[in-house]
């Protein structure tokens, strides 16, 4: 799935509701699913990636394949292996609040990414480079029969801890045809051969909860010891081809999936697609049709 359709993706969900959302929660179906899923508290290991996750009291987690249930089955995405986990800042409650939001948490393992550009790069410059190639794919997007995408500025701009290794940033977008705008909040956790992405959806009018909360998650993830940023061997270990600059820039964004994980996360109130939202299921595919990514 590529980046613009899990844009819009996300976009069209929000018409999915408040009053489907209180619907949907009190379903026996829905109860049935979320009670057969395992939510963790406390510190948590993500194997997978060499990682480990010490949730503040309010936070839960689902492992890999609790994760990919709840995007495919609940929220109606197509299915993705590469999903490592998902974080629920607002804990179980997360799945059955139309105000709640959620991180979802994949690796990328193709090399040591190197910090050198970090403090460099002009991220305004950077920002109106994006915003004038999100312009010009826009004729595209519509002759394809997509709605537009404008990237409307900085949420949060760029900003990199080298003494942690990590960034994060977020995005507002405006999504034609929608009333509010949307948010997407980014972090990258360094680590030895890759980095760790954690990534989030929400209405732009959550920024101040939604960078709160993902404050508290950059100091809850680190790698394990002997897979940390510090622990490169430029002797044996493999570098990226690839800067901080690139991640924040979105060049990869196809291969790093910096929205698809996300494709029917929280935009005004708006998630539970799987099990009951049949219409809004329909009117996705007919926005997306039939053919695979």
């Amino acid at each position: 799935m590529d980046l613009f359709r899990s844009l819009v993706m996300a976009a069209a969900l929000a018409c999915a509701g408040t009053a489907h959302a209180q619907a949907l929660a009190e379903r026996a179906d829905v109860k049935a699913f979320l009670e057969g899923l395992h939510f963790q508290s406390g510190t948590v290991t993500v194997p997978e990636a060499h990682a480990t996750l010490k949730l503040a009291p309010e936070y839960r987690y689902l492992g890999a394949a609790d994760a990919q249930k709840v995007l495919e089955q609940l929220w109606g995405n197509p299915p993705d292996a590469d999903v490592l986990g998902m974080l629920l800042p607002g804990g179980e409650k997360a799945l059955v609040s139309e105000k709640s939001w959620a991180v979802v948490l994949t690796r990328e393992d193709e090399g040591h990414v190197s910090d050198a550009d970090a403090s460099s790069t002009d991220y305004d410059k950077m920002l109106k480079e994006m915003q004038a190639a999100t312009r010009d794919s826009n004729a595209e997007r519509k002759k394809q029969g997509y709605p537009t995408v404008d990237l409307v500025g900085w949420a949060a701009k760029p900003h990199y801890d080298q003494a942690s290794s990590k960034i994060y940033w977020a995005k507002e977008l405006k999504f034609e045809g929608t009333d509010s705008n949307t948010l997407n909040y980014d972090i990258r956790v360094l680590g030895r051969s890759g980095y760790l992405s954690l990534n989030a959806i929400a209405p732009v009018s959550e920024l101040a909860t939604v960078e709160t909360g993902m404050q508290r998650v950059l100091a809850m993830t680190e790698f394990d010891e002997g897979y940390r940023y510090a622990d490169f061997n430029p002797s044996t270990d493999k570098m990226a081809a690839y800067g901080v600059a690139a991640l924040v820039g979105g060049a990869l964004a196809s291969k790093a999936g910096l929205f698809a994980k996300l494709l029917a996360l929280l935009v005004a109130g708006k998630k539970f697609v799987g099990i009951a939202v049949v219409g809004l299921i329909a009117l996705v595919g007919k926005l997306f049709g039939r053919k695979k990514d």
